[in-house]
């Protein structure tokens, strides 16, 4: 069990039947009263971020959050195939369940399945991912004003901006986490 009086940021906790890791928390100590610590924490599983404030004796159990590394190996267009490399275990996740993290992922990948109680949950792709380039407009000699981009689309459907010297069949560096083009690859 986990005292409230012992929060850090990225526990995850059991609170009232939900899964919550703490984002932030704070130890207030007002003159008059009682302590008590005010959290901010966001349920594991859809995503929502509540505040919520705790007397620092109230304890809960720890949630054991399972992160295992899987081989992306397709798409059959509603449902994303994975397989686990030690035990050769395919599972399949819905769309709607994974959402569109998986737009910059190519078959063959490594990513991370997460799930609480065998209940599977999300997908975390690798930080960074190396696509091909398979079209775009080509770029004016001459057009070489600071900072400017024009859409491109990689190997894997996904549109994303790059800047004007980037030309069919190129291989770019895109971060997964935020959808932009890093460097050439």
């Amino acid at each position: 069990m986990v005292s409230a009086g012992d929060f850090r940021n990225g526990v995850t906790l059991e609170i009232d039947g939900q899964v919550v890791q703490i984002i932030e928390f704070q130890h207030v100590k007002p003159g008059k009263g009682a302590a008590f610590v005010r959290t901010k924490l966001k349920n594991v599983i859809n995503g929502g971020v509540t505040e919520r404030t705790f007397r620092p004796t109230e304890k809960f159990p720890p949630a054991r959050i399972d992160r295992v590394d899987m081989q992306y190996l397709y798409d059959d267009g509603t449902m994303y195939n994975f397989m686990n490399n030690e035990t050769f275990e395919q599972i399949a996740l819905s769309h709607e369940q994974i959402g569109d993290v998986m737009k910059f992922v190519k078959e063959n990948e490594i990513c991370k399945v997460i799930s609480y109680q065998g209940n599977v949950f999300s997908v975390e792709p690798p930080l960074k991912v190396t696509l091909e380039v398979t079209h775009t407009e080509p770029g004016l000699k001459g057009n070489t004003t600071t900072g400017a981009s024009k859409p491109a689309t990689v190997e894997t459907g996904a549109e994303v901006m790059v800047p004007l010297f980037i030309n069919i069949g190129d291989k770019i560096i895109i971060s997964t986490q935020t959808g932009e083009y890093e460097s050439r690859g």
